[in-house]
């Protein structure tokens, strides 16, 4: 039991977040909403559920699971919210969430300067 819990906290521990990992959960994101918008009127609901799902794994993986993808994900099952950048938005909060709460990391070579 205590094995498959932490088996379980390491897969909720965040990736260390690499630029390269940052475009990708964009592009998900963005590729994401456009199909979306695109595909809004003409009613394909399973279609959207489908990209939500895959969005949402896909950008658990690249950025880590957040909280935030859990709103973001039952937002789009309410009619016409596939109109809005949902996943986009939630990029970007979790991005600027996750950098304001990292480490600065210990200083560069020289002196320290304390204003």
């Amino acid at each position: 039991m205590i094995s498959l819990l932490s088996k379980v906290s390491r897969l909720l521990e965040p990736p260390a977040i690499t630029r390269p990992r940052v475009w990708f959960a964009y592009a998900v994101a963005i590729g994401t909403d456009a199909v979306q918008l695109l595909l809004g009127p003409l009613g394909w609901f399973w279609v959207d559920q489908v990209l939500d799902v895959v969005a949402m794994i896909a950008i658990s993986r690249a950025i880590g699971f957040h909280v935030v993808l859990l709103p973001t994900f039952a937002i789009e099952f309410l009619p016409m919210s596939d109109m809005l950048p949902t996943w986009t938005g939630a990029v970007a909060l979790i991005l600027s969430l996750r950098r304001r709460t990292a480490s600065p990391g210990p200083p560069v070579s020289g002196p320290v300067i304390d204003v």
